[in-house]
């Protein structure tokens, strides 16, 4: 799933790519990609991009200086492909093509949004107003904000009785961060993914926060100036935990684990982060009763 470091640097691309050009067609092509039907999807035709703005996980294109918003979230398996020259034609609709919707500008240029897969969860919304979104409107705050400091992360946590892995995940909490930037911080905190959030002493707060800053900044720092086509290959290069079960961890050397869930899985490393104790995963316990 792209996260807000991926999300952002989609966002700049597309600033260089879209701003300035005047959208002639969108065109749907998968039925349930469309969230909003007025103003109509057709109203964006004639337009020109003046901006392209991220809320959390969520693109906005914004055209005639934010008369309208073309908003979208690639949810799980959702991706934005650029091309240079969009095919003759208007695409098929139907088949297995995971082709959801196109964009075209003047130029011939425009992009494709897609989705793999058969849960069909990536969203377009055309709106006046971003906070018109469901998902927009309850998003926290922007973990990257110049006023998001340590104490704004302990009043977000205070009262939180849940683990942190899932408070962090929270978009209504925090927004952006995802299952995978979740554990690199975990990580870089040296944190068990099952500590209460509430729990938290000030100096945990302090490291958790330095963690999540930098994690972030990084990554985004990573993916900077890099065309959309190799922004995920980017991401999964620079995961330390995240998706690496059984790799020694890089920082201490012992084996990177995981627990898995109904429809997701957390990796992290024992020494680094529970003390030299592995997690308990209940779904394997349970398979091996």
């Amino acid at each position: 799933m792209p996260e807000l470091p991926e999300v952002d640097a989609l966002r700049d691309f597309l600033v260089g790519a879209l701003v300035g050009h005047e959208v002639v067609r969108v065109l749907p092509v998968a039925i349930s990609v469309l969230k909003t039907y007025d103003p109509p999807v057709t109203a964006l035709e004639g337009r020109q991009v003046t901006a392209v703005g991220r809320y959390g996980k969520f693109l906005d294109v914004e055209t005639d200086g934010g008369e309208l918003h073309l908003v979208t979230h690639l949810a799980r398996a959702g991706w934005l492909q650029w091309r240079d020259r969009l095919p003759d034609g208007p695409p098929r609709p139907g088949g297995k093509s995971p082709l959801a919707l196109r964009v075209a500008l003047e130029t011939g240029e425009g992009f494709d949004l897609t989705e793999a897969g058969t849960q069909k969860r990536l969203a377009v919304y055309v709106v006046r107003d971003p906070l018109s979104v469901p998902g927009v409107a309850r998003l926290g705050p922007d973990p990257l904000a110049d006023d998001f400091d340590a104490s704004r992360l302990a009043e977000l946590l205070a009262g939180e009785r849940r683990q942190i892995k899932g408070a962090l995940r929270d978009q209504s909490l925090i927004a952006g961060i995802g299952n995978a930037y979740s554990d690199e911080i975990l990580h870089a905190a040296r944190m068990s993914p099952f500590k209460l959030a509430s729990s938290l002493k000030p100096e945990e707060v302090r490291e958790l926060h330095e963690a999540l800053r930098t994690t972030l900044t990084e990554a985004v720092e990573r993916s900077r100036g890099l065309a959309a086509g190799r922004l995920k290959a980017e991401k999964k290069s620079g995961l330390r935990v995240h998706g690496r079960t059984g790799e020694p961890c890089p920082v201490c050397g012992d084996t990177v684990r995981e627990v898995s869930f109904s429809d997701s899985s957390l990796q992290y490393c024992p020494t680094c982060q529970t003390g030299g104790k592995p997690l308990a995963d209940r779904r394997m316990s349970r398979l091996l009763k």
